[in-house]
């Protein structure tokens, strides 16, 4: 059986490592599998099978860092790549795939001829490292890092596209859209699980599933939600997922008395019981490589909104979704329309087949090229 490995930051609660869980499971089929990981500890570690080997650079988890140590890692993975990789990359592998930007991705370019070399962009690149001089600095070092890929694998045409306009990298690559692969009867029976939180059957309610970071729009939305409680239309919104503006948009919450309507619950290893009860399924980012969550919400047939970013390529065949103008005000109309509307906003069970082996042969084609 041929070796294959996947390098990824971590495996926490997040949607790159959802998809790499299922799609390391469904490879493991036919491939001797490994992930190596930055930092070790991750909630979904234990969702892989026991064919797939971990390796982990740190034996920590992220969040059990110091502040000094969460700012001296990826400095000594951009400036100590080679020895790092030849202490840990010593088996020969098939393919070696950075499944994700950043420091997972400057550490796998080093040179080694006697694999295939392939990097996974599941962001808007254009966007995801921000503006300024930092930012361009960024830019120019991950160009000369991205050639030297064999392979590189986007999860959108729009990323695809947002990219060849950064980057004009080494013609001789293979750039290629593959949508995120997801197991749904995974998710379809995780859905039937109970949670604990009691949900008033009078009121509209909206989940989101969302890292706290500014590129998910939470601050935004909360400003919105307040405008529309004032304006007395009734409804919750319950944020699942942690990150670093939590603080902020706690203090937020407080200070605009919208604790009993606007909900952060943190992180929830199983988040589609609460995707299954809601009325509808949100996802208002500032911008999106895809947004594989968007996926799992169709799974589950629930009415999804979004912002007009990539993630429109996820609905765009999906009847029950709206997509907004990417702004408070569009989504502040999206959401007035849907909780004034007189239709039935309780949604039959009609969970349809969902298909996507295609996916994985798309992969193992690329995998044997």
């Amino acid at each position: 059986m041929e070796k294959i490995l996947f390098g990824i930051t971590s495996l926490t609660l997040g949607g790159a490592e959802r998809v790499l869980v299922d799609l390391a499971n469904e490879l493991s089929k036919k491939y001797e599998v490994t992930i190596f990981t930055i930092y070790a500890n991750g909630e979904l570690e234990k969702q892989l099978n026991n064919k797939i080997k971990v390796k982990n650079h740190k034996k920590c988890s992220y969040a059990e860092l110091t502040a000094l140590q969460k700012y001296l890692i990826p400095l000594k993975i951009l400036f100590l790549q080679k020895s790092i990789y030849k202490k840990y990359i010593k088996e020969n592998y098939k393919a070696e795939i950075a499944f994700l930007e950043g420091p997972i991705t400057r550490l796998f370019s080093t040179t080694n001829k006697n694999t295939k070399k392939i990097a996974w962009v599941h962001n808007d690149i254009s966007k995801v490292f921000g503006t300024g001089v930092k930012a361009k600095l960024k830019q120019k070092l991950d160009k000369m890092i991205y050639e030297k890929y064999d392979s590189l694998v986007f999860v959108s045409k729009d990323n695809l596209a947002s990219f060849d306009k950064i980057y004009d990298t080494n013609k001789n690559q293979t750039k290629q859209v593959i949508y995120n692969y997801i197991n749904a009867e995974n998710i379809i029976k995780k859905a039937e699980e109970k949670i604990e939180e009691n949900w008033e059957d009078d009121k509209i309610h909206f989940v989101s599933v969302a890292r706290l970071v500014k590129q998910k729009g939470i601050e935004r939305l909360i400003k919105v939600h307040k405008k529309l409680i004032q304006e007395g239309l009734d409804h919750k919104f319950h944020i699942i997922g942690t990150g670093v503006e939590k603080e902020k948009l706690e203090k937020l919450i407080k200070e605009n008395r919208l604790e009993e309507s606007f909900e952060l619950l943190g992180k929830r290893e199983n988040p589609y019981p609460y995707i299954k009860k809601a009325d509808y399924f949100c996802l208002f980012s500032e911008f999106e490589g895809y947004g594989m969550v968007i996926e799992e919400a169709k799974i589950l047939n629930k009415p999804i909104l979004i912002t007009d970013t990539a993630a429109r390529e996820a609905v765009q065949n999906y009847e029950n979704s709206k997509i907004s103008q990417n702004s408070e005000n569009g989504i502040y109309t999206v959401l007035k329309e849907v909780i004034t509307s007189k239709e039935n906003q309780k949604q039959k069970e009609n969970l349809k087949p969902y298909q996507n082996q295609e996916i994985i042969c798309e992969i193992i084609k690329m995998l044997e090229r």
